[in-house]
């Protein structure tokens, strides 16, 4: 005789969700070292650029553990994302504050950001709109380029031959994460487009 009866639905109290609330407490953590001294304290940057590192990899062992061991969750699916945005809105924001970057940047990358994550959850009851291997990218190329924008300071204060060099690689490196962080976000939209569409037909 078959066992007919559902799977439990995983527990909210697992791994996975304790990394993913670790990642938004850390960002007050974060964001104190960041802005702490003006931002001009080399110190301090390295540290908040240690806490960054950690939180993205937490961001990275979540999502794979709970994949791994069919731990996602409805608390996860919630949560996850917005500790992710929280997270790189403070970085953002945080290094427009003590004047890193201009606030143009961190405004296209946020409005698109949360612009997606609207639009993702309009047309939840309809079709779930999938992350795209662009987004993947854009994720890594943000990351990347906060890195480097972090430890700006550190390399201006304990190894200035490198300055101009590393200001033109950090630099690229962010407007590269600008463009694909627009061209994903375009595709999206087109895509949301097509699929609700498709689905209101059917």
């Amino acid at each position: 005789m078959n066992d007919h009866r559902a799977t439990p639905a995983p527990s909210n109290w697992n791994l996975p969700n304790v990394l993913t609330v670790v990642r938004i407490l850390l960002v007050p953590v974060f964001l104190v070292l960041l802005v702490g001294q003006d931002g001009v304290d080399p110190t301090w940057r390295v540290w908040a650029f240690v806490v960054f590192v950690v939180a993205m990899l937490t961001d990275w062992i979540d999502g794979t553990l709970a994949r791994r061991w069919d731990m996602i969750t409805d608390f996860g699916k919630i949560a996850d994302p917005i500790a992710d945005k929280a997270l790189m809105a403070a970085a953002l924001i945080g290094l427009w504050v003590v004047g890193t970057l201009p606030l143009w940047v961190p405004i296209v990358i946020l409005v698109r950001e949360f612009g997606i994550t609207v639009l993702r959850f309009v047309i939840i009851r309809w079709v779930v709109l999938p992350a795209s291997k662009g987004g993947k990218l854009k994720t890594v190329l943000q990351t990347l380029a906060i890195g480097l924008m972090l430890l700006w300071i550190p390399v201006l204060a304990w190894v200035p031959a490198l300055f101009v060099v590393w200001t033109v690689v950090a630099w690229i490196a962010m407007t590269a994460a600008i463009v694909v962080t627009l061209v994903t976000g375009i595709d999206y939209c087109v895509k949301s487009y097509r699929l609700v569409r498709e689905a209101k037909g059917s």
